[in-house]
């Protein structure tokens, strides 16, 4: 491996350890949330209020997350998200009722927003187009990693050393991290220099945003995460084991062994995917349009059920709604493609908003159509609940098949113009006529 090669390499591995970070944090709560209703003395109703706003925060953080990115550099933005996770943490450590924790959670969600967009810049400043799905996909699947450290490893320091001592240690761990990043993390190769945004003003960094979102493959990328992993994070994220266990009829034992497939499947499959997409990306698009075919016709089958599914048909249904998750992915190889690197992080930023947004609707709207007592819901109440997730997929189904088009018809007319095309496509009897 060449020095340069090397060099790439140790900045990416600093920063993946950055979301690898986030995403513990982020599921922390998913094994201390006995112990924190306890703690603040909430229901299940305030104690969902904590994954809400962490899921509403990182929407809503995304484009000015890409907006940072773009003028500040990663070094910075992924420094500063250390610190802030850290700082959360520790804040949530020594919280003593409901107000201060949901603050300390906001200030996590803060930090855990500002770390994927900023290694996605990272990757794309360091490695070749070629190379940035396979990246990417291998920073989403060691960022899973995270979740797994957020079982056992942190269920046996809450047992043996007790919640502020356990919540202080990684909290402490992950603020000293922030030192580590500042030291080996650079904005770009040795010899270059960094591109960055030149917006300072209001109306400039709104113009940044409008460029981004005026480019075909930037709603393209909108709407492919929308689409592809707003329903596999309804099941893993809450709705998932009620629905085995209260529907399908399994024990919360066999319900949660079912539902780590999704993080089986996100580590095995999002490495995988990115390698054939980089190798062949003209093939990502009708892999998603695969995805979706399949995704629809497996949550009609969830929502036509009068009772329960058979158990394999039941697991095997999950197991491959969970490839939606490392697939969202595409979206970022997209972005990578259709936008200059000044503006990567922007773009990305608001393509990771699609999926994100549409988990939170879905998550809020499935527990409005359940309705009541979740512990008390009948397979009719999931039913309903589910009809919504149905239709958002449909919906975002549809908006996909518009873009691609969009987004097709610019790669053609630049392609007869004798210009340099992202990806290499044949003009299909469907496709527009000219770009708009």
């Amino acid at each position: 491996m060449s020095p340069a090669k090397r060099a790439a390499l140790a900045v990416w591995a600093t920063a993946v350890v950055v979301y690898l970070l986030a995403v513990f944090h982020r599921t922390t709560l998913g094994v201390a949330g006995l112990e924190a209703a306890e703690r603040f003395g909430i229901g299940a109703a305030a104690l969902g209020g904590f994954t809400v706003l962490q899921i509403g925060l990182y929407a809503a953080m995304q484009i000015p997350t890409g907006l940072l990115v773009d003028r500040f550099g990663p070094r910075v933005t992924l420094s500063f998200a250390a610190l802030l996770m850290g700082s959360g943490q520790l804040l949530f450590a020594v919280a003593g009722s409901y107000v201060p924790a949901l603050i300390a959670r906001g200030v996590l969600g803060i930090g855990d927003a500002l770390a994927f967009v900023s290694v996605l810049r990272l990757v794309a400043a360091h490695y070749s187009p070629r190379r940035y799905p396979t990246l990417t996909a291998a920073t989403a699947a060691l960022g899973s990693l995270g979740n797994l450290a957020a079982t056992v490893p942190l269920t046996l320091l809450l047992s043996y050393a007790g919640w502020t001592t356990a919540f202080a240690v990684v909290g402490a761990a992950t603020a000293a991290y922030a030192g580590v990043v500042a030291w080996r993390v650079r904005d770009a190769p040795p010899g270059e220099e960094p591109q960055r945004s030149e917006a300072v003003g209001v109306r400039q960094t709104l113009d940044q945003v409008r460029q981004s979102w005026r480019v075909p493959g930037t709603r393209l990328a909108f709407w492919v995460h929308m689409a592809t992993c707003f329903a596999p994070n309804v099941l893993a994220l809450l709705w998932g084991l009620p629905y085995l266990v209260q529907v399908q009829g399994l024990t919360e034992p066999q319900a949660g062994a079912v539902l780590s497939l999704v993080v089986v499947v996100y580590t095995v499959c999002g490495p995988l995917l990115g390698e054939v997409i980089g190798r062949r990306p003209q093939w990502r698009m009708p892999i998603v349009a695969g995805y979706l075919a399949f995704a629809t016709a497996a949550w009609t089958t969830i929502v036509a059920a009068s009772g329960a599914l058979p158990t394999p048909l039941t697991v095997t249904l999950i197991a491959a709604l969970a490839v939606g998750g490392p697939l969202s992915g595409t979206a970022f190889a997209i972005v990578r493609d259709y936008n200059p690197l000044r503006r990567v992080g922007t773009a990305s930023g608001i393509a990771n908003v699609g999926g994100f947004l549409a988990t939170t609707i879905a998550v809020l709207a499935v527990g409005l159509l359940i309705g009541g007592d979740a512990a008390a819901a009948t397979a009719a109440d999931f039913r309903l609940a589910f009809g919504a997730v149905l239709l958002m997929l449909v919906g975002g189904a549809w908006r996909v098949a518009v873009w691609w088009r969009r987004a097709r018809a610019v790669v053609l007319a630049m392609a007869e113009a004798g210009e340099a095309v992202p990806v290499q496509i044949r003009r299909r009897a469907w496709d527009i006529a000219r770009a708009a």
